[in-house]
């Protein structure tokens, strides 16, 4: 049996060390956290949130003010925007683009739970009857389907515009699979691609995140078809 020289094995822990210490790092909380949350590397990416609340102030004024335990913040999951974000280091998407996308992704998330066993019924927004339940339920069916109706079925110009050569691949990213990727699945752009046989590059990213930053706007009623064209009648 052939045995390890004294340089392989240490070359191994070394490496071993380096692997614990970077599952390590993945899970490390903030100090601004507090020691109460856990070290979690299976928790996955993460940001950290600040609760906060109105407090009185004055006679008969109110201002906002921090309301952590303790003054402390906390973490929440990172989606598909935060992390795009995170990689590009600067904000990609307007708040209400993100708001949008995160409310979509809620309903259909909330309806297709509707189903299951054990549900909630208070988190569906529905009383102590049935009936309340049922229309709660199909107030999520009428909203995801006005959702659906905005961002509608077509390839978006930008995609259209990408040259195979350049892409690498034939096959057209409708803008209803791009949303549900990214707000639903939680798929960066980058995963879109790669998942439709794409080349990633500057061009496709760029392509597409525009797709879905007009998708995201007709979902909050503000672009109806696309971006915005201006034209003249007349002198």
């Amino acid at each position: 049996m052939k045995v390890k020289g004294f340089d392989a094995m240490v070359r191994d822990v070394a490496a071993e060390t380096a692997r614990i210490e970077a599952v390590k790092r993945s899970g490390h909380v903030p100090d601004v956290c507090g020691d109460a949350i856990p070290q979690a590397p299976a928790r996955g990416p993460v940001r950290v949130f600040e609760a906060r609340a109105m407090y009185p102030d004055g006679a008969d004024g109110y201002e906002s003010r921090p309301a952590g335990y303790r003054g402390r913040k906390t973490l929440q999951l990172a989606d598909a925007f935060d992390v795009m974000e995170a990689q590009a280091r600067r904000r990609l998407f307007t708040k209400g683009q993100k708001l949008v996308g995160r409310q979509y992704r809620d309903l259909v998330e909330r309806y297709g739970a509707a189903g299951v066993k054990c549900s909630s019924i208070e988190a569906l927004g529905g009383g102590s009857g049935g009936g309340d339940f049922m229309d709660a339920v199909l107030r999520d069916r009428e909203a995801i389907d006005v959702y659906r109706r905005r961002i509608g079925g077509q390839v978006s110009l930008q995609v259209r515009k990408v040259r195979p050569s350049v892409r690498g691949a034939r096959t057209a990213i409708a803008d209803r699979r791009l949303v549900d990727a990214v707000c639903i699945e939680g798929l960066t752009v980058s995963d879109v691609l790669r998942a439709h046989g794409w080349c990633v590059c500057g061009e496709t990213r760029s392509a597409v995140r525009s797709a879905l930053a007009d998708a995201l706007d007709r979902m909050m009623g503000n672009r109806p078809f696309g971006r915005v064209r201006s034209a003249h009648y007349g002198v």
